[in-house]
C-alpha cells in the first residue's frame, strides 16, 4: 500500500467540530464538559441552554452522547492498563479513566486542539484532583507512523487499548488503509483492542430529512463526510477484515436512559419521530481485534 503523504493535507480542519461538539456534551453530564465549557467561555461566562428547541441540535446531542458512552461501555472489562485516543477532541475521557482506574491513558490530538486541552486540563485538576493513573496529553497527527511508534513506545509493557470517535468519517479510503495498517500493526506487536466509534454507513434516501442547514452541516458537507461513509455494515466490516481485523463486539446503547433523550422529545413531532425510526441504525462501535490467520 503506497504510504499517505500526510504534509499534503491540512489535518487541523478536522477540528473544526471540536468546540460545538464540547458545548453539547456540557448539556449531558459527560465528565468534566461543563467545566471545559465554562473555561472555554472565559472571561465570558457559560449558560446552560436547556430551552434550544432545534431538534437537529438535540438530534445530534443524543448521538454524541450515546457515542462517547459506547466507547466506556466497551473498554469495561478489558482490563488493559494501556489506553491510546486519537483525535479525542474536547473529550475529557482520558482525565476520567485515570481519576478512577491505575492505567497510563495517552490522549492525543493535533496540536491546535491538544495545547489548549492540557491548559484546560491543569485548570480543572488544579484543586488537587488526585488520579490514580497516569495521564499524558500529547500532540499527534494519527497517520503519522513514526509518530504514533513514539506514542506507543511511552506504555509500560501489556496490551494496549486504541480509542477514537470522530476521526475516521473524515478520511478517504487511502488514509483509512494506512491508519488501519499503524493500528494493526501496534496490536500485533502489543496485544489489545481498536475501539472505534466511527462505524458510519451512509444515510438512506428515508434519511433524507435529517440533512440539516446548519453551520456544522456545511462543515460536514465541505469535508465530503457523507461520501466517505461505509456504504453498509457488511462493508464495513468486510473493510476491516480486509485490513486484518475482525469485530469483537458492538456496543449496545439505552437511548431511553440518555440525559439528552427527554429533551429531544419535547421538540421532535411524534410523526418525524416514526420516520427516524423508519430510517433505521446508520451508526456502530466497535471493538476490534486482530484476525487469526487462517490455517
Amino acid at each position: 500500500m503506497e504510504t499517505i503523504d500526510i504534509n499534503n493535507r491540512d489535518y487541523g480542519e478536522i477540528s473544526h467540530t471540536a468546540k460545538t461538539l464540547l458545548y453539547m456534551k456540557a448539556l449531558v453530564g459527560i465528565p468534566y464538559a461543563r467545566e471545559a465549557a465554562e473555561l472555554m467561555e472565559k472571561p465570558g461566562t457559560y449558560v446552560a441552554d436547556y430551552s434550544n428547541k432545534d431538534l437537529s441540535f438535540w438530534l445530534r446531542t443524543v448521538h454524541f452522547e450515546a457515542r462517547y458512552q459506547s466507547i466506556g461501555q466497551l473498554l469495561e472489562g478489558t482490563n488493559i492498563p494501556n489506553i491510546l485516543e486519537l483525535s479525542s477532541g474536547f473529550s475529557f475521557r482520558g482525565l476520567e479513566t485515570t481519576r478512577d482506574a491505575n492505567v497510563h491513558y495517552i490522549d492525543t490530538d493535533l496540536p491546535g486542539v491538544i495545547s489548549q486541552k492540557a491548559k484546560m486540563t491543569e485548570d480543572i485538576t488544579g484543586d488537587g484532583l488526585q488520579l490514580k493513573g497516569k495521564l499524558e496529553i500529547l500532540p499527534l497527527n494519527a497517520l503519522d507512523e513514526a509518530a504514533f511508534d513514539e506514542a506507543v513506545a511511552r506504555f509500560e509493557a501489556g496490551p494496549i487499548a486504541i480509542v477514537n470517535e470522530g476521526l475516521l468519517m473524515y478520511l478517504d479510503l487511502e488514509e483509512k488503509e494506512q491508519l488501519c495498517a499503524i493500528i494493526h500493526k501496534t496490536l500485533k506487536q502489543r496485544g489489545g483492542y481498536w475501539i472505534t466509534a466511527d462505524v458510519y454507513i451512509k444515510n438512506p434516501p428515508a434519511a433524507s430529512a435529517m440533512h440539516f442547514e446548519d453551520e456544522l452541516q456545511a462543515f460536514l458537507d465541505a469535508q465530503r463526510v457523507e461520501e466517505k461513509k461505509f456504504d453498509s455494515f457488511e462493508a464495513a466490516e468486510a473493510f476491516f477484515r480486509k485490513c486484518g481485523f475482525v469485530v469483537d463486539k458492538e456496543a449496545e446503547i439505552d437511548y431511553g436512559a440518555l440525559t439528552a433523550m427527554p429533551y429531544l422529545l419535547k421538540c421532535i413531532p411524534e410523526t418525524q419521530l416514526a420516520d427516524i425510526g423508519k430510517s433505521g441504525k446508520i451508526h456502530a462501535t466497535w471493538r476490534l481485534k486482530i484476525a487469526e490467520p487462517n490455517r
